[in-house]
């Protein structure tokens, strides 16, 4: 027996109906049709009795004319309605699709850095890809189920009962059985459902993009760019799923009317050459076709509980991102001006509440234009100290301050706009070398402007050699460059946007000696004139830094000038020695 459905099921379920009441009219353009496919359905297998009892028993002449013409009317009137249905039901499927789609892309990209980095990207790509085709095929066969199948078999238990009571009495006895051998049958069909998705790999490719660089997303403002991406493949994919739907439709129809035509063929034919008999066969036939014009209504009657469920497990996972909360933004000051000036008073930070701080009273001042260098060993907190500032994360306690205003007190936008960011792991979008520099909010930038960046990041000794210059596709996060030609991008990208502070986050780690002489040049160009935060490996990249600092544990164990901690002999001496020495 299935199971009832729990109220949480029943509100899930009440609330996907609400992305279909938008589409009511196409919803009674739908309910016609199905109507009226259940009326000519019984209407088919009554004219059976009148076909077998007068044209092919009785031989009346006048009945064998004009019921191949009633066969071919109600099977042109089926297809009609056919249409009708399977095209406004998929048309309100793609159209719920789509905007549950929207609607969790949207939130992936107002989610904050800490939800993607406590789940995996997998679960939340079949969210938006096969999730939402379980609710669509959930809501689309509850409509089927509460209308034409309910009409379907009323119609024929009337054409039943209008034939024989007493047999209606023991199919009354019988239907359950068969419906349960059915509903067995049905299992092994079920992988045959219609999920062809043309463009998915399209939709699935662009959110795990967004999944995956959230960082850049939000630091370069890429928010409506993103949008108007998904706007586009999503749109390709709907164009592509309503073909489908369209040209399935049209060949369901266009069949059922050449078989009616067929049939209309046979009726005449018989009914010409019948021998004669009396109205027990036309009955007979009548109730016998009726009856088995049950079965299948039957079959996803007794399953349409288990269809809901798949929708709303498929609609709570949905819902379950869409009621997540968006990142902290309760700022409203907007700084006009910024000079950089980057102070840590007293922060202290840990990921999850009760949990060890990764960052414990960290203060530090950098002044506008100057650097600071963060170094110490994998763990110390380097990369969570940064992540900070342009509030990926809240701190825990204390105040990050730009130019004296505490960043909680910034909008989000304001101060992510003042912050560039290059880190060891590149994010680049498949799409061309030149969109990828001037990427978000960067688009409003010159060709001109582009080709300078270009030029300033060493873009353009590798671009000029591509057939197509800086119009050349980089493929899949830029699978096709070279680690260090993706690093020279995203400086490229970082010297166009022109930010007073700049997050350099192992920039240069990973890369062969001659790679990271052009880095180096490209980061000494981007440097000039901007508050600085460097996590380097290689100590040898931060010698030149205004200002070092040693984490260990989430503590500042020193700082000075390269020069200072040297002659200091404590901990960055022996990693500046051990570096040394395993060069």
């Amino acid at each position: 027996m299935t199971k009832k459905i729990d109220p949480q099921s029943a509100r899930t379920f009440r609330r996907l109906w609400q992305f279909v009441l938008p589409y009511k009219r196409v919803g009674v353009v739908a309910m016609i049709g199905m109507a009226g496919t259940a009326l000519v359905e019984g209407g088919l297998v009554y004219l059976l009795e009148p076909m077998t009892d007068e044209a092919l028993v009785a031989q009346n002449l006048e009945t064998a004319r004009w019921i191949p013409l009633a066969f071919i009317g109600i099977f042109v009137l089926r297809g009609i309605f056919g249409i009708a249905t399977e095209y406004s039901l998929g048309w309100i499927g793609r159209n719920v699709i789509s905007a549950l789609r929207r609607m969790v892309f949207c939130k992936f990209l107002t989610l904050p850095t800490r939800f993607f980095e406590e789940r995996t990207a997998g679960p939340l790509l079949s969210r938006i890809t096969y999730n939402v085709e379980m609710i669509a095929e959930s809501v689309t066969t509850v409509v089927t189920v509460a209308i034409r199948d309910i009409l379907t078999v009323i119609a024929a238990i009337t054409v039943m009962y209008l034939q024989s009571p007493t047999l209606l009495l023991f199919v009354a006895i019988v239907i359950p059985v068969v419906a349960l051998i059915v509903r067995g049958l049905g299992r092994a069909f079920r992988r045959y459902s219609g999920r062809i998705q043309d463009s998915v790999g399209e939709v699935m490719q662009v959110t795990e993009e967004i999944v995956r660089g959230n960082r850049v997303v939000k630091i370069f403002g890429g928010y409506e760019y993103e949008s108007e991406r998904l706007d586009e493949v999503d749109r390709r994919n709907k164009q592509q799923n309503l073909k489908l739907i369209r040209v399935r439709s049209v060949g369901v129809a266009m069949t059922q009317i050449i078989f009616g035509i067929g049939v209309a063929g046979v009726v005449y034919m018989a009914g010409r050459e019948s021998l004669g008999g009396n109205l027990t066969p036309g009955q007979f036939i009548s109730f016998f076709s009726a009856m088995m014009l049950t079965l299948q209504p039957v079959r996803r009657i007794t399953n349409v509980n288990a269809v809901i469920q798949r929708g709303v497990a498929a609609g709570a996972s949905l819902f379950e991102v869409i009621d997540e909360a968006d990142e902290t933004d309760t700022g409203s000051t907007v700084l006009q001006a910024v000079r950089g000036r980057v102070e840590y008073r007293d922060v202290s930070f840990a990921y999850k509440a009760n949990n060890t701080e990764v960052l414990a009273n960290i203060s530090v001042t950098v002044e506008p234009g100057a650097s600071l260098a963060i170094v110490g060993h994998s763990g110390s907190g380097k990369s969570t100290m940064v992540s900070l500032l342009p509030r990926f994360y809240d701190v825990n306690g204390g105040l990050i301050l730009l130019d004296g205003t505490p960043i909680r007190e910034l909008t989000l936008k304001n101060l992510r706009d003042n912050i560039s960011l290059v880190s060891q792991d590149v994010v680049l979008f498949n799409d061309t070398i030149a969109n990828n520099l001037s990427y978000g909010q960067l688009r409003r930038h010159s060709r001109q402007e582009i080709m300078a960046a270009a030029e300033a990041a060493h873009v353009l000794e590798f671009a000029n050699d591509m057939p197509d210059g800086l119009e050349t596709l980089v493929g899949d996060r830029g699978v096709l460059l070279s680690g260090g030609q993706r690093q020279r991008i995203a400086i490229g990208r970082a010297l166009l946007k022109n930010a007073p502070v700049l997050i350099l986050d192992e920039a240069t780690s990973s890369l062969d000696t001659q790679s990271e002489r052009r880095i180096q040049e490209a980061l000494h160009e981007l440097m000039k004139n901007r508050t600085t935060l460097v996590i380097a490996h290689r100590l040898s990249t931060v010698e030149k830094a205004d200002c070092i600092i040693v984490l260990e544990a989430g503590r500042i164990v020193e700082s000075g000038s390269h020069q200072q901690l040297l002659s200091r002999d404590g901990q960055y001496a022996a990693l500046y020695r051990l570096q040394f020495t395993d060069e």
